[in-house]
């Protein structure tokens, strides 16, 4: 990449130093005063309801201002000065946002069911509120909301972004980005309990509400620590993996290594943020391709399932309900696309054929978002048929308690069991017992109870996604489009069709940032907090 020229402002070309500082201080007191507000109206509501909701949101949201220590060394290393203001600035209101909080909702009372899940999804929207100021302050943004849209997306590791000139960004503002989706993916919840809170009996309420339900380990803190060991092997295993190959390809190592570390991050976490805007097509390499297939298949699976292995039960890899039916889905999914594709002949022969469907469809189903096709080919080469095995793979989503969105491969796999225990029951004489069994980490029997909530979560996302497809078409958008972006922003998936940029209308954005939302959280912590605000103004 060229050197900027010296008028040009340093890790910014398309800015000058004049414009960017102009608009960085016109906008410094409407910044202060709305950071002041925020923090105001955080610190009133945390008062006016209960202490114990302000105090643990506190701590997470200090726990997001330290995660910011990471991008604010990164600029200081590649003496990113502006940059390192800006980070400096946001970590302030983080610390002043959590720590007073804390300071103000003081109790020894701990949390209560309904507390902790209320925590769990107020907490994003603060972290999404605050966590987008170093995104608004770089100018590469076009507004706060875009900046929202890009932090909630990074959460949530969704992976879809507003950012504008993504190819020229600062190294600092390229680390936030990516380390928001890696620790989106483990939960900015799971975070605070491995580093900031200390044990208590009702902790579990937190961890739940992130939409993990399994332990590793009896106590909740103890599965989060152990959660981020997994994590950090991976991270070391999959950053050197993909720094080597870097190297191979003939980029200068420190780039080398950023973009290592980067797209090991966004395929982990399933993200799909990348350092530039070609995403993975940049490369132009299938080993680079083939490594991160494994990276983020390996991020899709149950964080059980990897303790399950890295304990030596190899054979969880073929009994787990969640694995076969992920692995059927995708099969299926695949040679749907690539029969609708064949007929075609925009892939010269079957093996760039397999490349580009296999990918295209493994990164869906796993709600990556990663793509070696441009946006608009799902639209202008695949077509509707193609289009729509891409739509169900990213709706129907990976692994349960894992980076991954979507409704999830265990709830399929179980609702498939209970029709299939159904069938049989009817066809069977009434005398006969019919139990059904299925395996996920260890034997279990189906009972109803299970298959009621797994179909119940089912249903609540496919009528998501049919509300956020129906909002894009009342926008004015053609249905295909519509659904894929849509269905992609719900499930958490990430891949675009071209649909979504800057000037996109603002109400279709936020509609996308609540899908993005309630999806991550599978709408449990949410259907929580507004039954407690409900209450709340009742005076209940």
């Amino acid at each position: 990449m060229p050197k900027a020229k010296p008028e040009r402002f340093e890790g910014y070309p398309s800015i000058t130093a004049r414009e960017h500082w102009g608009k960085y201080a016109s906008g410094m007191v409407a910044e202060t005063l709305f950071t002041l507000g925020m923090t105001g109206i955080g610190l009133l509501l945390a008062v006016v309801a209960m202490a114990v909701i302000g105090k643990y949101t506190g701590k997470i949201i200090v726990g997001v201002g330290m995660l910011m220590i990471i991008p604010l060394v990164t600029s200081l290393v590649f003496a990113e000065w502006d940059t390192a203001v800006d980070f400096v600035i946001s970590m302030m209101v983080c610390f002043v946002f959590g720590f007073g909080t804390q300071l103000v909702c003081r109790t020894s009372k701990d949390l209560a069911w309904s507390h902790g899940l209320v925590v769990a999804s107020g907490s994003w929207i603060w972290a999404t509120l605050i966590g987008c100021m170093p995104h608004y302050l770089s100018s590469h943004e076009g507004s706060y909301l875009d900046s929202m849209f890009d932090v909630m997306s990074g959460y949530t590791t969704t992976g879809m972004y507003l950012l504008q000139d993504l190819d020229h960004v600062s190294n600092g503002l390229n680390m936030w980005r990516h380390v928001l989706t890696y620790a989106g993916g483990q939960g900015i919840v799971v975070i605070a309990l491995t580093f900031l809170f200390k044990g208590t009996g009702a902790i579990y309420q937190l961890y739940a509400g992130e939409g993990k339900e399994e332990r590793l380990l009896p106590n909740v803190i103890n599965t989060a620590r152990a959660i981020w060991v997994m994590s950090l092997g991976w991270l070391i295993a999959g950053w050197v993996l993909l720094s080597a190959a870097g190297l191979w390809l003939g980029m200068r190592p420190d780039r080398a290594i950023l973009h290592g570390l980067w797209m090991f991050m966004g395929a982990f976490s399933t993200g799909g943020f990348a350092p530039q805007s070609f995403n993975t097509i940049w490369f132009h390499s299938s080993l680079y391709e083939a490594l991160c297939v494994v990276i983020f298949v390996a991020g899709s699976l149950n964080f059980a399932m990897h303790w399950s292995l890295w304990h030596g039960h190899r054979a969880e890899l073929r009994k787990n309900i969640e694995i076969r039916s992920f692995a059927v889905t995708l099969v299926v999914l695949s040679a749907a696309a690539a029969w609708a594709l064949a007929d075609t002949g925009i892939y010269g022969n079957g093996v760039v054929l397999f490349r580009k469907v296999f990918y295209q469809l493994v990164s869906a189903h796993t709600t990556t978002g990663f793509g070696t096709i441009y946006s608009r080919s799902f639209v202008t080469q695949w077509g509707e048929a193609a289009m729509l095995a891409t739509i169900a793979a990213m709706a129907l989503g990976a692994s349960s308690c894992s980076t991954a969105g979507g409704i999830k491969a265990l709830r399929v796999g179980l609702i498939t069991k209970s029709f299939l225990g159904d069938i049989r029951r009817l066809i069977s004489p009434g005398s006969a017992r019919i139990t059904v069994r299925y395996h996920h980490i260890r034997d279990q029997i189906l009972n109803d109870d299970t298959a009621r909530v797994a179909l119940t979560v089912t249903l609540t996302f496919v009528t998501m996604y049919a509300v956020v497809v129906f909002i894009g078409v009342l926008f004015g958008y053609p249905l295909a489009d519509a659904a894929f972006e849509g269905v992609s922003a719900a499930s958490n998936s990430g891949l675009s069709c071209g649909l979504l940029s800057p000037t996109t209308p603002d109400g279709l954005k936020l509609s996308y940032v609540i899908a993005m939302w309630l999806g991550r959280l599978e709408f449990v912590a949410v259907l929580a907090t507004a039954g407690w605000l409900w209450a709340s103004v009742k005076g209940r």
